[in-house]
C-alpha cells in the first residue's frame, strides 16, 4: 500500500480536525500572477509525484494572493518534530524540483501556530468561501497569556456586534509557538464581500463599538497586516 499526494476537490485544509499538534504558515514571493500559477502547477506535479513523506504531515495548502505576487502556505503536522524529520529528508529535492520549474521564488518566512479559537461556520451554510483573509497581528514581545486575551476580546467584539457583515463565513484564531503574533485564517463569501466590511464605518471590520475600539487599540500590538488570498491548491495523503 503507497500512500501519495490526493487533491482536495475545494482546495482547503479540514480546519476542525482534533489531531493536529503545530500549523506552519509562511510566505512566497514569486513576482507575477503568471508565476503564481506556474508554481502552484509546480507545487502539484512535484507533490504528486512522490509518495507522500509519513505520516507526520496532514494537510498542505496554496493560496495565491491577490497581489499577483505571494503564495501563501498553510501546513497541518501532527507535531513539531514531524515538521523537523520532513525538513531534514524531503524538503531539500521538492524544494529543488519546483524552484528549477519556477527560478527565483524568495521564501519569505515560516511561522509555528497552534489553534486557539474558531468561530466555525454554520452547519447548514452552504457556501464555499471565494476568498481566504489573514489577518496577522505582531506583538511587541513573547507573551501567551496576551495572545489569549487578545483573541478572547476579538470574540466579545464579534458577539456584542450590532451589524456584522454576512460575508463573512468562519474564523479561526491561531497563536505562534513563540508568544509574539496572532493569526486569523479567516473564510470570506467572496474578495468583495471583505472589501465591502472594510469600507463600512469604523476603523477596519467590525462596528464602532467599545469591544472593537479595545481590539484595534490594544497595547503592545506593534504590526500586522490584512491580506487576501484565493484557494489554489489543497493536498493530503490518499491511499492507492
Amino acid at each position: 500500500m503507497t500512500v501519495h499526494a490526493r487533491l482536495d476537490c475545494d482546495a482547503r485544509p479540514d480546519l476542525t480536525r482534533t489531531d493536529v499538534g503545530v500549523v506552519k504558515a509562511g510566505t512566497w514571493r514569486v513576482g507575477t500572477p503568471e508565476r503564481q500559477r506556474a508554481a502552484v502547477d509546480a507545487i502539484r506535479k512535484t507533490w504528486q509525484s512522490r509518495a507522500w513523506p509519513d505520516s507526520g504531515i496532514l494537510s498542505y495548502t496554496v493560496y495565491t494572493g491577490e497581489d499577483g505576487d505571494t503564495l501563501f502556505h498553510y501546513s497541518q503536522w501532527r507535531s513539531e518534530q514531524a515538521f523537523q524529520d520532513f525538513f531534514a529528508r524531503h524538503r531539500g529535492d521538492r524544494n529543488g524540483e519546483i524552484d528549477a520549474a519556477v527560478p527565483g521564488i524568495e521564501r519569505v518566512e515560516v511561522n509555528s501556530y497552534e489553534l486557539y479559537r474558531a468561530k466555525e461556520a454554520d452547519k447548514d451554510d452552504p457556501r464555499v468561501p471565494g476568498s481566504i483573509v489573514v489577518v496577522d497581528v505582531m506583538f511587541d514581545g513573547p507573551d501567551a497569556d496576551r495572545q489569549r486575551d487578545w483573541v478572547d476580546g476579538v470574540f466579545e467584539a464579534l458577539a456584542t456586534d450590532p451589524n456584522p457583515h454576512p460575508g463573512g463565513i468562519s474564523g479561526h484564531f491561531h497563536i505562534s509557538v513563540d508568544g509574539t503574533r496572532v493569526l486569523n485564517y479567516a473564510e470570506w463569501e467572496s474578495a468583495e464581500a471583505h472589501i465591502e466590511a472594510l469600507a463600512a464605518p469604523g476603523d477596519g471590520i467590525g462596528a464602532d463599538t467599545p469591544q472593537w475600539r479595545k481590539v484595534q487599540n490594544y497595547p503592545g500590538v506593534v504590526g500586522g497586516g490584512v491580506k487576501r488570498y484565493t484557494p489554489a491548491l489543497s493536498l493530503s495523503p490518499g491511499v492507492s
